[in-house]
């Protein structure tokens, strides 16, 4: 039989004749359909593989009910997702785990309150399967707007109370990781120990935050300072604890891009690190801690696979496996030893 084309497409009939299949098994086989015995689904995938076939995704989406699309929300500014390698990475993981499972990334993000109808509409459009969001602040009103639109949802991070509880997150030990650090600090001699917290409004921030004071649970208020994730905002939260309590000789950050901003700080200020003052950050993301000087001791949290994680869970979701929602996760941290504390 010879193979069908049309122009110079290759058909479905054109991969089941390479295959020696019928139709109705690549058609399976190419949409995800259970029931193929695994030596035929290799034969169809090394007849698609030499034939380049590209299957048409009207007629895909007619079968499988699916756009192969999912949506990444970010509730960041557009300065922040690119500034930030916490969501290059994190990014990262969600898409090859999307593209494992041949679906498409469709990247949003929020300027503003504004952009919020514009997503909700994108969202209710059918253009996506479903929808991943993180880096939500507070009582956002994101959650609310993507059920409105009736698409699956996954979050990253721990929602803020109130949040629908049949909407499954991914997050890592915040609170835990942060004890361990503090205790480390308080191990190693120190007394004084300060901390730079996150955004008052993040579950993650305020987690670290009630991990430091799980530790040391009399600390003084002059103790803690706020920042918002930014190298910046670290730079200025060291400064104004320094000048507050000169005596402090060891600080928890609550990021690694707070970190190095402490780290200048401490080093412009002749303080020198970690002889007078040990510092812990707070990620372990390689393109941050590679620019501390000294090697920055920080928890380790699996931003990437955390991303990969969210992706299966909307997958569940999507095929229906499993009872119901599938249980959020909750990933381990690890303390990652180095020169400055």
């Amino acid at each position: 039989m010879p193979e069908q084309t049309t122009g110079s497409r290759p058909t479905l009939e054109a991969v089941a004749a390479r295959a020696g299949v019928s139709r109705a098994t690549v058609s399976r086989v190419v949409n995800g359909g259970a029931g193929v015995r695994a030596p035929l689904v290799e034969k169809v995938r090394r007849a698609v593989e030499e034939l380049g076939y590209v299957p048409n995704h009207a007629a895909r989406t007619l079968v499988t009910r699916r756009n192969g699309a999912v949506a990444v929300v970010i509730a960041e500014p557009e300065f922040r997702i690119f500034s930030d390698p916490f969501f290059e990475q994190q990014v990262r993981g969600i898409s090859r785990e999307l593209t494992a499972h041949d679906t498409q990334l469709v990247l949003l993000w929020v300027e503003g309150p504004g952009d919020h109808d514009r997503i909700a509409r994108y969202l209710g459009g059918g253009h996506v399967d479903g929808a991943l969001a993180f880096s939500l602040h507070g009582d956002d009103a994101l959650v609310d707007l993507i059920g409105r639109a009736r698409v699956p949802l996954v979050l990253g991070g721990r929602p803020a109370p109130g949040t629908d509880p049949a909407v499954p997150f991914v997050d890592c030990d915040n609170r835990g990781g942060a004890r361990e650090a503090v205790r480390h600090l308080v191990a190693t001699g120190r007394r004084t120990v300060a901390h730079i917290s996150g955004p008052a409004d993040q579950t993650s921030a305020l987690d670290r935050l009630h991990g430091y004071r799980d530790v040391l649970i009399d600390a003084d208020p002059e103790l803690l300072a706020r920042g918002d994730f930014t190298e910046e905002s670290g730079a200025r939260a060291m400064a104004g604890l320094l000048d507050r309590r000169p005596d402090l000789d060891g600080v928890f950050v609550a990021s690694d891009l707070m970190a190095l901003g402490a780290l200048r700080t401490l080093r412009e200020r002749g303080v020198r690190v970690p002889e007078d003052v040990a510092v812990v950050g707070f990620d372990d993301m390689a393109s941050v801690v590679g620019r501390a000087d000294p090697a920055l001791t920080t928890v380790r949290q699996d931003i990437e696979g955390m991303g990969r994680l969210m992706v299966r869970l909307l997958m569940r979701l999507l095929d229906g496996t499993g009872a119901g929602v599938p249980e959020s996760v909750i990933t381990p941290t690890s303390l990652v030893l180095r020169g400055s504390a």
